[in-house]
């Protein structure tokens, strides 16, 4: 009975160390990937609205800020919000760039771990291409009476990402009046 009580012993001790040694390298590297995906999301930010020299936060969508995109005069020229619904298998996070119109200018799917060859294939410019100059009304895939073309095997991720593209629509067309009243409330 001991000797089964010391093997215990000593694997209770090489996981603590173990887990202490996990422990110490996530608290190095954690700061460096928050970092890394800050950068991402501000250059995908400058990709799917490139008219846009500033972003103002002018409120949240899925625990992420929503940003007005203004030129170098300060004008408005449209908004980026980040889109994310679970797809297959996975999150599929989406920036989404629109001009002042709630007009897709551009996407770019930021984040997805779908199937390989099927699902994964939402990366390709061309998929992503076709949600330019598409409002709130199109955003369907082809399978639901829409123009979204879904990718072969992978209808889920297609509709994921237009599900999540229209959502964010309807939260941005809520957020819209409510950042307009504060303009003028700033003004008067």
């Amino acid at each position: 009975m001991s000797y089964f009580l010391k093997l215990g012993f000593v694997l209770l001790v090489i996981t603590v160390i173990a887990s202490g040694i996990l422990a110490y390298v996530n608290s190095l590297t954690e700061p460096i990937i928050l970092e890394n995906q800050r950068k991402a999301k501000a250059e995908a930010r400058l990709e799917v609205l490139p008219e846009a020299a500033t972003f103002d936060s002018i409120g949240t969508f899925n625990a992420e800020n929503v940003f007005a995109g203004k030129d170098a005069d300060g004008n408005l020229v449209g908004y980026v919000f980040l889109a994310s619904l679970y797809g297959y298998s996975s999150d599929v996070k989406s920036m989404v760039g629109v001009n002042k119109d709630l007009i897709v200018n551009k996407i770019k799917v930021i984040s997805q771990t779908e199937t390989p060859g099927l699902g994964a294939n939402c990366i390709k410019p061309e998929f992503q291409a076709q949600f330019s100059d598409k409002g709130l009304g199109e955003m369907k895939v082809n399978k639901d009476g829409g123009p979204i073309i879904s990718i072969t095997g992978a209808t889920i991720t297609t509709r994921t990402i237009t599900n999540s593209i229209k959502n964010g629509l309807l939260e941005l067309e809520k957020l819209i009046p409510a950042e307009a009243e504060t303009s003028e409330e700033v003004t008067k």
